[in-house]
């Protein structure tokens, strides 16, 4: 049976990482799935990635945490849980440390595009609205007769 190169085994971890970000992963999780031991899977994944599956890991959460902060109104604390985090205080301290500035400032820094919007309000509402209508306009309703 032909053997899996090291390296692919190295991707399985990280996509674990990127697709279950949310979920309470460690690094031994990361190391079962690359089916190496927890001390062998660090130094390889850090020379491979040039990061630490830790580092890794936590630059994906941060990375979602500031796409939640542009488009949601989310609030901070439920935010960071979604990430798969549990501190606040830890969260804004690594969030600051990436993005220079704390989750509401960085929020507060990138409104969403529809506060961008040129458009007048009742122009967006009437382009919004549903092209097909099928709620009793054919004549079938109840009080109509056939």
């Amino acid at each position: 049976m032909p053997s899996v190169a090291p390296a692919r085994h190295l991707q399985r971890a990280k996509d674990l990482a990127d697709a279950r970000y949310a979920e309470p992963l460690t690094v031994a999780d990361l190391a079962a799935a690359a089916r190496l031991s927890r001390a062998h899977f660090s130094r390889e994944f850090r020379r491979a990635f040039g990061e630490s599956p830790h580092a890794y890991l936590l630059t994906r959460r941060l990375e979602r945490a500031a796409a939640l902060l542009r488009y949601t109104d989310y609030a901070v604390a439920d935010i960071c849980c979604a990430v798969g985090l549990t501190s606040v205080g830890s969260f804004t301290t690594s969030f600051t440390r990436v993005y220079g500035l704390p989750p509401a400032a960085y929020r507060a820094a990138h409104p969403p595009a529809a506060e961008l919007v040129a458009l007048p309000g009742c122009v967006v509402r009437a382009y919004g609205r549903p092209k097909n209508r099928t709620f009793r306009e054919d004549g079938t309703g109840p009080g109509d007769l056939a």
